[in-house]
């Protein structure tokens, strides 16, 4: 069984679009949604829109409650270009989009092969299994890690919210975050506006013949069409967007 995860989309279709592509070639049994689906980017409704006819399994991210629920977003942050645009968003979307929100889960597990069903469980979510604005990073200590875990023993546990892909052994099991579809940070935690990486990230978790690996994938994206697609937009702070999608020299 191969399992796609997709996380963090945030509104950006033509990273999505770009993953999809990749995902078809991969030939997978499944995709799982890790959450956070429209906001923060140009086209939310629209992500929304192909997100609902994947028939995928969505699980409940905090972006997404934001949406269901506004007033969660206060007690999160005041930062300015988060509430502007998650507010700009939700003027966008239109009753179903709403529906389809509230039909996300919050958390999912997975057997990928019924005859060893221990060995091959996989458990989705988007912080971790305590809370979908918990933050499980590669450094995070373990005492802290058991509480956020909240007693999961799984073989494989996945989930998204920082924007960084990881891999981490942790007593046994696998950590692991997808990454981001659609806004890939440089690092996390971070000071001030987080630095875009320009491509797209997912995850494929494969079990065959009893044997379980990781493929943490990175998409190569046309940077012209994620900026036209802002340009197109009349989202807030549309600028810093578009500056976002160019290539960070350093990096080479």
């Amino acid at each position: 069984m191969r399992v796609a995860l997709i996380s963090d989309i945030h509104g950006n279709l033509v990273s999505f679009e770009a993953v999809l592509a990749d995902i078809h070639k991969e030939h997978v049994d499944r995709i799982v949604f890790l959450g956070d689906a429209a906001t923060l980017g140009p086209q939310p409704r629209e992500v929304l829109t192909r997100l609902q006819a994947l028939k995928c399994d969505c699980i409940m991210g905090n972006h997404d409650a934001f949406l269901v629920e506004p007033a969660l977003l206060s007690s999160y942050t005041d930062e300015p270009w988060v509430t502007v645009t998650t507010a700009w968003c939700r003027n966008q979307l239109k009753p179903e989009d709403f529906d389809f929100l509230r039909t996300f889960q919050p958390h999912l597990e997975i057997i990928m092969d019924p005859e060893q069903p221990q060995a091959s469980k996989l458990f989705c979510f988007h912080g971790s299994p305590r809370s979908n604005v918990d933050i499980i990073v590669a450094t995070t200590p373990n005492k802290k890690l058991k509480k956020m875990l909240r007693g999961v023993k799984t073989a494989v546990m996945v989930g998204g919210h920082t924007h960084v892909q990881m891999l981490r052994q942790h007593k046994g099991r696998l950590l692991l975050n997808a990454g981001s579809v659609g806004m890939p940070f440089k690092q996390t935690p971070f000071k001030g506006p987080p630095r875009i990486l320009p491509w797209a990230e997912y995850t494929i978790v494969t079990w065959l013949d009893g044997v379980l690996s990781v493929d943490l994938r990175r998409v190569p994206v046309p940077l012209g069409a994620v900026r036209a697609a802002a340009c197109a937009s009349d989202m807030p702070d549309r600028e810093e967007w578009i500056n976002n999608w160019q290539v960070p020299h350093e990096l080479w």
